[in-house]
C-alpha cells in the first residue's frame, strides 16, 4: 500500500511539474519569439504550403498549438489573414505539436534528471532574475520551464515503474478495449486541458511497459480528439472568425481520429518499417512519437482535397453574431494570451467603433433626430463596455514598454470617438427653423457641405500619419455663427432658436474635430 501511495504521489507531482514547466516554457518562448511569430504568420498567406509550414514551424518554436491557433484567429480578425490560410496554419500547428512527443521520447526519457533538468532550472532562473522585462528574461523563463518539464517527466517515469506491478491498463485489440483506450486519452486531455501532458503520460506508460504499442496509439488518438473538445470550448462566445477556426480544428481532429482508428492495426504494423528506415531507436516511446507525427500528417493528406469546400462552408456559419453591430467583431478572449495580438484586436475594434461614431455624426448632419440615433447610441454604449472589459482582462503586466504606450494611445483614441458620438447626439437634429432667411440657409448649406466632406474622408485610406485639414469647416462655421447672430439681432430668428442652433453647430463641429484627432492618431499607429 505504501508503494502504491508513493507511486501515485510521484505521478501527481510529476504531472504538476510537467504542466508548470510547459506553461513557463510556452510563456517564455511566446514572449521571446513574439516578433518572429508575428512576422512569420503575416507572410503565411501566399500558398497552402507556406501556411502549413508556418503553423508547424511556430508551434515547434513556442511549443503551443493553442498559441498558434490564437495567433491565426487574431490575424483573421485583424484582416491580415484570410480564413483559408488560417485553416492551414491550424493544420500545420497540429503537425508542429508532435515536436513535444519527440522531445519527450528522444531526450526526456533518455537522460537523468540531474544531468539535464537541474542545470536548466538554475540557468533559467539566473537569466530571469537578471533580465526581467527583457528578452533574456523571457528566454530564462523558457529554460527554467524546460528544466521543470524534464523533472516532471522523470517523476512520471519513476511513478509508472512503481505502478507496473500494481495496476493494469486496457491491453486488448477488441472493440471494447480500444474504446476504453480512446476514452483514457480523451479524458486525460479534457481534464488537464493539455494534449501534451496526455501524450507525455502515454509515452512514459508505454516506455515502462504498462501499455502495448497499439493500445498506446489508441490513447494518442483519444488525446487528439480530446484537444478538439478543448478547442470547441475555447470557441464558445468567441468572435465568428474564432469559432470558424475552432470548427476547422475540431473537424480536422475528428476526421483524422476516425480514419486513424480504422487503419490502426495497419499503421502500427507499418511503423516498424518506417522506424528502421529512419534508423530511430526501437523503444516504445520513439515508436509512439513516430505514430503521433504520421497520424497528423495523415490528417493533412485527408484535408488537402477537402479544405476549399470546408472553408466555403465555414464562411456561411456563425453569421448571426457578425450581423449584430453591438457585438464586438475582433475582441476575443483567446487572443489575450498574446499581448501583440490582443493590441491588434483592440485596434481593429476601436477602428470599427470610430466608423460607427462617424456614422452617427453624418446622420445628425443629415437631420436625424435624437430618437433616430438612439439605436446607434445603444450600440456605442455596448461596444464601449466590451472594449473596457477587454482591456481589464488584458495582462497589462506582461506588456512591453512599447505595448503599454500603444495601449494608452488606443484608449485615448477610443475616448476621442466616445466624445464624437456624444456630441453627434447633442447636435441632432441639425435643422434650420422655417423662419430662416436665404442668407442663413446659404451659410448652413456651406457648413454642412464642408463638414460632410471631412466625415466622408474619415474612412478613406490615406498615407499613414496624414491629417485632414479642418480649416475649411472652421471658416464655414465662423461665417455661419456670425449669420445666426445677425439673424437673431435683426429679429429674423427667435433668441431661443439662436441658442439651440449655436449649441448644435458647436456640438457637431466638436464631434468632427474629435473624429479627426482620433483618425490621425490611429493612422499614425500603422506608420512604419
Amino acid at each position: 500500500m505504501d508503494n502504491m501511495w508513493h507511486s501515485i504521489s510521484l505521478l501527481v507531482g510529476g504531472l504538476g511539474l510537467f504542466l508548470l514547466g510547459m506553461g513557463m516554457m510556452t510563456d517564455g518562448l511566446k514572449l521571446a519569439a513574439g516578433p518572429a511569430l508575428h512576422n512569420i504568420l503575416s507572410q503565411a498567406t501566399r500558398t497552402r504550403w507556406h501556411a502549413l509550414g508556418s503553423g508547424a514551424l511556430i508551434t515547434a518554436m513556442v511549443q503551443s498549438s493553442t498559441a498558434v491557433g490564437v495567433a491565426a484567429i487574431g490575424f483573421v480578425n485583424a484582416g491580415l489573414l484570410g480564413l483559408a490560410p488560417a485553416v492551414w496554419v491550424v493544420f500545420g500547428a497540429n503537425v508542429g505539436t508532435t515536436m513535444t512527443s519527440w522531445i519527450v521520447a528522444l531526450v526526456g526519457l533518455k537522460f537523468s534528471v540531474e544531468t539535464l533538468a537541474l542545470p536548466l532550472v538554475g540557468l533559467g532562473a539566473l537569466m530571469r532574475l537578471t533580465g526581467d522585462h527583457q528578452r533574456r528574461g523571457a528566454i530564462g523563463t523558457a529554460l527554467a520551464g524546460f528544466g521543470l518539464l524534464f523533472m516532471g517527466i522523470g517523476l512520471l517515469q519513476q511513478a509508472f515503474v512503481g505502478l507496473g506491478d500494481q495496476i493494469s491498463l486496457p491491453q486488448g485489440t477488441d472493440a471494447l478495449s480500444v474504446l476504453a483506450q480512446l476514452g483514457i486519452g480523451l479524458l486525460m486531455t479534457v481534464l488537464m486541458q493539455s494534449s501534451s501532458a496526455a501524450m507525455t503520460i502515454t509515452l512514459a506508460a508505454a516506455q515502462s511497459g504498462l501499455i502495448g504499442p497499439q493500445g498506446a496509439a489508441a490513447v494518442v488518438i483519444g488525446a487528439n480528439i480530446g484537444s478538439a473538445v478543448t478547442t470547441a470550448l475555447a470557441g464558445i462566445g468567441a468572435t465568428p472568425n474564432a469559432r470558424r477556426t475552432a470548427a476547422a480544428h475540431v473537424l480536422f481532429n475528428l476526421l483524422t481520429g476516425v480514419v486513424a482508428l480504422m487503419l490502426l492495426p495497419w499503421l502500427i504494423a507499418a511503423l516498424s518499417a518506417v522506424r528502421e528506415a529512419l534508423e530511430l531507436p526501437p523503444d516504445p516511446a520513439t515508436t509512439l512519437a513516430l505514430f503521433h507525427t504520421i497520424f497528423n500528417l495523415l490528417g493533412v493528406l485527408l484535408m488537402w482535397p477537402l479544405a476549399d469546400h470546408l472553408t466555403r462552408w465555414l464562411l456561411q456559419r456563425f453569421r448571426a453574431r457578425e450581423e449584430d453591430e453591438a457585438q464586438p467583431r475582433f475582441l476575443d478572449n483567446n487572443v489575450l494570451a498574446v499581448p501583440t495580438l490582443a493590441l491588434d484586436a483592440l485596434g481593429s475594434e476601436v477602428t470599427r467603433f470610430g466608423q460607427l461614431c462617424v456614422r452617427m455624426a453624418r446622420a445628425a448632419l443629415g437631420g436625424a433626430t435624437a430618437a433616430e440615433l438612439a439605436t446607434d447610441q445603444a450600440v456605442m454604449t455596448q461596444l464601449d463596455a466590451a472594449v473596457e472589459a477587454f482591456v481589464e482582462r488584458m495582462g497589462r503586466s506582461a506588456l512591453s514598454a512599447r505595448g503599454s504606450e500603444r495601449l494608452a494611445e488606443l484608449l485615448r483614441i477610443q475616448r476621442y470617438y466616445e466624445t464624437c458620438a456624444s456630441q453627434a447626439l447633442a447636435a441632432a437634429p441639425l435643422q434650420l427653423p422655417s423662419t430662416a432667411d436665404a442668407a442663413l440657409m446659404e451659410h448652413h448649406q456651406a457648413f454642412v457641405a464642408a463638414t460632410q466632406a471631412l466625415l466622408s474622408a474619415h474612412d478613406e485610406p490615406t498615407p499613414a500619419g496624414t491629417a485632414l485639414d479642418p480649416q475649411a469647416m472652421e471658416a464655414r462655421y465662423q461665417a455661419l455663427k456670425a449669420a445666426v447672430l445677425a439673424a437673431a439681432a435683426s429679429g429674423l430668428l427667435p433668441l431661443a432658436d439662436m441658442e439651440t442652433l449655436l449649441g448644435r453647430y458647436s456640438a457637431l463641429r466638436r464631434a468632427v474635430q474629435q473624429a479627426l484627432k482620433a483618425r490621425t492618431r490611429l493612422h499614425a499607429q500603422t506608420a512604419p
